[in-house]
Parts: structure tokens; C-alpha cells; sequence
């Protein structure tokens, strides 16, 4: 997320530097190019707020809040089985869908906010829940977490 932060924030650098440069001003009614950069520019910005709050509310995550809870909760590994395929799951409080490789495993970021996510909230290794998707019912069982 930082790596995109900051890439945003050149990005809406360079179009609002666009935006405002003499050269570029508009040679007819028609030319709209200054105003689209700064459009651009204001949208790249508005995304970096966005993501400097995701930051703060990740750095707040509590990694060890599992262990202490003994149940799944935002910070929480999972391992989870689904139709005998073992996958790993990280669980944030912000937007998910990132791929993490972490000890030569890969880890699907989950948001909360995702019917998965949602679903594990609370609960232990050997539990199994289920998660409607538009085409079926999948149903997971809980192998470990920390």
C-alpha cells in the first residue's frame, strides 16, 4: 500500500503540474487536457488519503490478538480447507485482494467486509461455516490460525 501511495502521490504530482503549466494551456474551447489532468490529479489524491487511512488502521492491528483471544479475529493466519484444497488467509479491517508470499506459502488478503472474511470472525480450529457465492455454497472448515 505504501509503494502505492507513493506512486500515487507523483502521479497527481506530475498531472497537476501538467494541469497548471503555461505550455499547456488550452489552445481552443474544445481543449480539455489541463482540466482532465487536474481532474486526474484531484482523484489520485483523494486515493492516497484513502490509502494513508488504510495504513494507520493496519499498523493498529493487533498480530497476537488471536492467541490471546483463542478465536479468529482481525489479524488472524488462517488456514482453511475447501473441496481438499488447503489455502491461507490473512484477515484485515481494510480492502483485500492482495497475494502475499509469506514462508513459501501464499496468503490471500481478506477483508472483514468479505462474506469469507466475515464468516471466520469467531471462530476456532475444527469449525466449519459456510459462504454463499452467486453460483454455489462453499462450505470451509477451519484448520488452524494464529
Amino acid at each position: 500500500m505504501k509503494e502505492e501511495m507513493h506512486g500515487l502521490e507523483s502521479a497527481a504530482k506530475s498531472n497537476k503540474d501538467f494541469a497548471t503549466d503555461q505550455e499547456f494551456k488550452a489552445e481552443s474551447k474544445y481543449d480539455t487536457r489541463s482540466l482532465e489532468a487536474s481532474y486526474l490529479a484531484s482523484a489520485e489524491l483523494s486515493r492516497v488519503e484513502d490509502l494513508k487511512l488504510e495504513i494507520q488502521m493496519l499498523e493498529e492491528v493487533d498480530l497476537k490478538m488471536s492467541a490471546k483471544s483463542s478465536e479468529i479475529c482481525i489479524g488472524s493466519l488462517v488456514e482453511l480447507r475447501h473441496k481438499d484444497q488447503d489455502r491461507n488467509y490473512f484477515l484485515i479491517p481494510t480492502s483485500g485482494g492482495t497475494l502475499l508470499k509469506v514462508a513459501d506459502k501464499a496468503v490471500l488478503v481478506v477483508s472483514v467486509f468479505s462474506p469469507l472474511g466475515d464468516g471466520l470472525l469467531g471462530l476456532k480450529a475444527g469449525d466449519e461455516f459456510e459462504v454463499e457465492t452467486p453460483k454455489e455454497t462453499r462450505l470451509y472448515q477451519v484448520l488452524n490460525f494464529q
